[in-house]
């Protein structure tokens, strides 16, 4: 048989086996992807496996987690398993009555990729439910660990009971009949400044909303186009989340070929249009798991109230105070032209362009831009004090405040300056201000992250970093195949170019005897 031959056998195997091992990955992918999100919707548990089981955990924005190890054939989990969801649907998915608060999932030890995970918690029955921070499961959990974050829930057995052992751990009063948006327990922004570390969520939130806004509304034109380029490099320079920096910096490295400058001279822009929001689709933008649906530190007592609007507010500021001066002008006319261009509130966005356009001098400083931005922003409460206070809209338990209040920041007021009847009016140390905005949106927003311990050596956090990837992993015995088939080719190639070598030359040579 010719070396052409082998050298096509061979790579025909080589194919099979690199494909066999991408199409297992989109197997998994798939599995874990069904897993995940379940396919009965009356799944609230987050089912975990070996692959996800330390990504999620590290991941989640809630507080704590509950891991149950159940068996399939097991007829006491099956029998458990309406008690685990009564008590699931109140903290886990969009829909969540106390979203944030615990992320309650299961592990099936029957499965056999499952295996060594059980062990690594030395599960001694069916079913048997684990507590503790969700970064500290990873470690994994044995009986004689005296010191372990992780504790066995020993007194769940019925829905009732499984949610009466969670409030006497978290001081809270849940109960099986609680409705959404009636929560007592929502946390006071006010003389907590810890609780900003929540935002870093809604930061993302804020993100991902805003650009699925832009595509479900088509706002991508040729007027529009400069303003999202430049807003989007202002986040992937400075947006406190990496993921969302990673997200930001994938769109805006494919916009030029997916959305290039002649695009609406076309006679088809149209359908080009469709087409560019279509595949923009498929960038989640700041990780694949965002928007969750839910807030954390911007959550309001009431459905309508709120969310989306805190969270823009809170990432504007998160940005404002980590530019450097030679920034501060530019990402002033990105902030600006963002809001006028693709904030949907018409009110909202026309006032926000008024204060823009009274800006006469450019800004040369940081500080300058950070202090302008809290100034804005307190211009915009107290009109909408009025507002809500006349019309009954406002969040009863978040009522619209000139911020910060003196429960955050005593430094910033005056001690001997008049009463806070508005913004105008308060007599404000300037400096402190924005040392307490620095740290506010600046340390203390990411500080959730580091106390999990979620950030790498230079601050950023590793875990944020989307783990999916379009690379193929080869094995070893595929690898090596390859490597093989390669000097192969190069032999072939060799021997191909000495072969028209010679014929060139026999060529040449019986052509000068004819002559």
């Amino acid at each position: 048989m010719s070396l052409v031959h082998w050298i096509l056998i061979l790579n025909l195997w080589i194919l099979k086996a690199t494909s066999l091992q991408a199409g297992s990955r989109v197997v998994l992918r798939e599995i874990g992807h069904n897993i995940v999100g379940g396919s009965d919707p009356k799944d609230y548990a987050v089912e975990l496996n070996a692959t996800n089981f330390d990504a999620v955990l590290k991941d989640t924005p809630a507080t704590y987690a509950i891991v149950e190890f159940f068996a399939h054939w097991c007829p006491a989990c099956r029998n458990y398993k309406h008690h685990y969801e009564n008590v699931a649907k109140l903290f886990n998915g969009p829909n969540a009555v106390h979203p944030g608060i615990v992320l309650m999932t299961r592990v099936d030890c029957a499965l056999k990729i499952n295996s060594k995970l059980c062990d690594k918690f030395s599960v001694s029955h069916y079913p048997m439910l684990f507590w503790g921070p969700p970064t500290k499961f990873p470690a994994g959990w044995s009986s004689n660990q005296a010191k372990s974050k992780l504790h066995v829930i020993d007194d769940g057995r019925t829905a009732e009971r499984l949610l009466n052992w969670i409030n006497k751990q978290i001081g809270s009063s849940y109960g099986l009949e609680d409705e959404k948006f009636e929560n007592e327990h929502l946390s006071s922004n006010i003389s907590d400044p810890g609780q900003i570390a929540r935002a870093v969520y809604d930061v993302e939130e804020a993100t991902a909303t805003a650009f699925d806004i832009i595509l479900e509304h088509k706002m991508i034109k040729s007027e529009t186009r400069a303003p999202l380029i430049k807003f989007l490099q202002l986040l992937v320079a400075h947006h406190p989340s990496r993921r969302c920096r990673k997200g930001s910096a994938e769109v805006l490295v494919n916009f030029d070929d997916l959305c290039p400058l002649d695009m609406w001279s076309s006679d088809k822009h149209d359908v080009d249009t469709s087409n560019m929001i279509g595949v923009l689709r498929n960038f989640h933008i700041c990780g694949k798991d965002v928007p969750r649906g839910y807030w954390m530190f911007c959550r309001g007592s009431k459905n309508d109230t709120r969310g989306f609007s805190c969270g823009l507010w809170v990432l504007m500021h998160s940005l404002s105070v980590r530019i450097e001066d030679g920034e501060s002008q530019t990402a002033f006319t990105s902030i600006c032209d963002f809001i006028h261009n693709f904030f949907i509130c018409q009110e909202c966005r026309q006032h926000f362009y008024e204060m823009c356009s009274s800006v006469k001098s450019p800004f040369t400083k940081a500080r300058d831009f950070a202090l302008w931005l809290w100034s804005a922003h307190n211009e915009v409460n107290e009109r909408l004090m009025k507002e809500e206070a006349s019309l009954k809209t406002g969040d009863p338990k978040f009522p619209k405040i000139i911020w910060p209040p003196k429960q955050l920041c005593p430094s910033c007021h005056h001690s001997q300056g008049p009463k806070d009847k508005g913004g105008s009016q308060i007599n404000w140390k300037r400096d402190e201000v924005f040392k307490f905005l620095i740290s506010y949106y600046g340390n203390t927003l990411v500080s959730l992250y580091k106390e999990k311990g979620l950030l790498g050596g230079d601050g950023t956090t590793d875990i944020l970093e989307d783990s999916s990837t379009n690379a193929v992993v080869v094995p070893v015995g595929a690898a090596l195949a390859i490597a093989l088939a390669s000097c192969a080719f190069g032999a072939l190639a060799c021997y191909w170019r000495s072969q028209q070598k010679n014929r060139k030359y026999y060529h040449q040579l019986h052509s000068l005897k004819n002559i």
